[in-house]
């Protein structure tokens, strides 16, 4: 009976000590991929994200597939300077089978703090992003203020879009 709890809390640890790999291994992708924007290295940042990963900007017409993201991002690389964000917080979380991993952490930018989150998956190179969505945290007390400097932009893409419908 001893030799089963000794073999079950060692079981326990293991997972624990795999699952912190796993965690820290995500952390250091999403590091090395901000720090690559911040030192404009394309190559390096887009090597990060998956072949079909999906990038969402502050701006509501910024869903990009990955070609198109780059698109936008190459002539700000090529002058030598992305963006700069540093990482405040983050939470990272795992499917049961690690294969998957989501996240969301709140960023230090030239907009004030924003807020990133995201999926990863796990390929035969390692993780890559899969689709990240970054947004401009508000805080509630602001939010009428920031509603009434967007209303006409706003008022305009509403329409646009429903007439797509």
């Amino acid at each position: 009976m001893i030799s089963i709890k000794k073999s079950l809390i060692g079981l326990l640890l293991f997972c624990g000590a795999c699952f912190s790999q796993e965690k820290e291994q995500i952390n250091t992708v999403l590091e090395q991929w901000h720090k690559a924007a911040a030192e404009a290295k394309f190559d390096a940042y887009f090597g990060h994200m998956d072949k079909d990963a999906i990038y969402i900007g502050t701006d509501p017409t910024e869903n990009w597939t990955i070609s198109e993201f780059k698109g936008y991002a190459k002539p700000h690389f090529d002058k030598g300077k992305a963006w700069s964000f540093s990482t405040l917080e983050r939470n990272i979380f795992l499917s049961e089978t690690k294969e998957t991993a989501w996240f969301d952490e709140l960023l230090d930018t030239w907009m004030g703090i924003c807020r990133g989150s995201g999926v990863l998956t796990k390929t035969n190179k390692g993780w890559k992003i899969k689709h990240y969505v970054l947004s401009i945290a508000v805080p509630n007390d602001n939010v009428n203020q920031l509603a009434e400097l967007k209303k006409v932009f706003d008022t305009q893409l509403i329409r646009t879009l429903k007439t797509k419908k």
